[in-house]
């Protein structure tokens, strides 16, 4: 049965702009100007909708579309928009604009994952701005209205995030998908949402309850990021060229494989990136208290071998570090060799989702692709 997508507004609103006849590759700078192309005209079309409510809403909505705009390697529109071309699809044909304008709603998704992901993380800035939270929190002060000021930015926060994901729905019904095309989008879309929350949940409930296991980690990895990263992306492109069963499992395999190596690359930089290339503080995972494959995998060695380092972690980790005390936590999870591990992981994974991908029915031109895009992901830099 098929799953339905949100029921829309109810508002007939004109189709986003179709790009070009000719979409340029993921990877490039011309496809993720295509992708923000297709946003652009989605933003247009919700203006209509979004004025009556008045100012407050139109500062929300456009906050909503200054988030979405403001940077991105748009990751998951190119893998879904690979995946559709790797099971046959046209580039040149006349359903490429309605395909393109789906695989944009990935980033709605997504802003509503960040934007979300930062409230529950108290992060307080997102790409070098102040997060959305922060943002609302600071104009309440400045016009000094009554009540708390952080609760309110949260709250509007919340709200943006939500409008992102209901945008998203909105988004992929106007995107111009026949009937067909849109049934079997929406059965993978309904379990990829699902998947994203899941995981988002399991992080939240791991690092209240203390789960310190590196299997917990790894299974959030692969609802809270693999999943909507690179897996789902994927198989929805592979649904809109209506792909054969094995070409959807190599991808789900190799997608699945590539998500997790991608998430265990960020949690290394989230501990040892370069602020100018993550976006965020150093070391600001190790503040937050993540609870990353990284970290389980430090305090397991620590617990078997060096209890003081194991104490060290655990009064640590999660507390307002000074840069000092990061680089101290840094060299002990060094020591431990947990990064040494964390880097045969993502070499593993990496070699054994190429593996799928090279034994599978895509196209050699799309395989090429993926296998730029999987190293891309997963390299140490990015």
């Amino acid at each position: 049965m098929e799953a339905p997508l949100s029921a829309g507004t109810g508002i007939q609103t004109p189709q986003p702009t179709p790009p070009a006849n000719h979409t340029p590759a993921p990877g490039t700078p011309g496809f993720v100007a295509a992708v923000e192309d297709a946003l652009k005209a989605f933003f247009q079309t919700r203006r209509p909708i979004v004025e009556p409510l008045g100012p407050v809403f139109i500062q929300a909505a456009d906050a909503l579309e200054l988030f979405v705009l403001r940077g991105g390697k748009r990751t998951r529109p190119a893998f879904a928009w690979t995946g559709w071309l790797g099971a046959g699809g046209d580039p040149t044909g006349p359903h490429a604009a309605a395909v393109l304008n789906a695989c944009a709603a990935l980033e709605l998704v997504q802003a509503c994952a960040l934007v979300h992901d930062d409230i529950i993380d108290s992060s307080r800035t997102r790409r070098r701005f102040p997060t959305v939270h922060v943002d609302f929190e600071q104009r309440h002060r400045d016009h000094g209205w009554a009540g708390d000021a952080a609760h309110f930015g949260t709250s509007v926060a919340i709200l943006v995030g939500d409008l992102a994901l209901a945008w998203a729905d909105d988004l992929v019904h106007a995107a111009g998908l026949d009937a067909a095309a849109l049934g079997r989008f929406a059965s993978v879309w309904a379990l990829m949402r699902t998947e994203v929350l899941g995981g988002q949940l399991l992080d939240i409930h791991g690092e209240s309850a203390g789960d310190e296991s590196v299997a917990a980690a790894l299974r959030i990895n692969r609802y809270k990021t693999a999943a909507y990263t690179v897996e789902r992306p994927l198989h929805l492109g592979a649904a809109l060229a209506d792909a054969d069963p094995e070409l959807i499992e190599a991808y789900r395999t190799f997608g699945t494989d590539i998500g997790i190596a991608f998430q265990l690359r960020d949690d290394l930089l989230g501990v040892f990136g370069d602020p100018a290339v993550t976006g965020k503080p150093s070391g600001d995972d190790l503040r937050e208290g993540k609870r990353t494959v990284l970290v389980a995998e430090a305090l397991q060695r620590a617990d078997a071998i060096a209890p003081a380092a194991a104490d060290l972690l655990r009064t640590s980790i999660g507390t307002d570090l000074t840069a000092d005390q990061v680089e101290r936590l840094r060299a002990v999870i060094t020591e431990l060799g947990a990064v040494d591990e964390v880097e045969r992981r993502i070499t593993d994974l990496t070699e054994q989702g190429l593996a799928a991908l090279a034994s599978s029915a895509a196209t050699p031109d799309a395989k090429e692709r993926l296998r730029a895009m999987a190293l891309a992901a997963t390299s140490r830099t990015h």
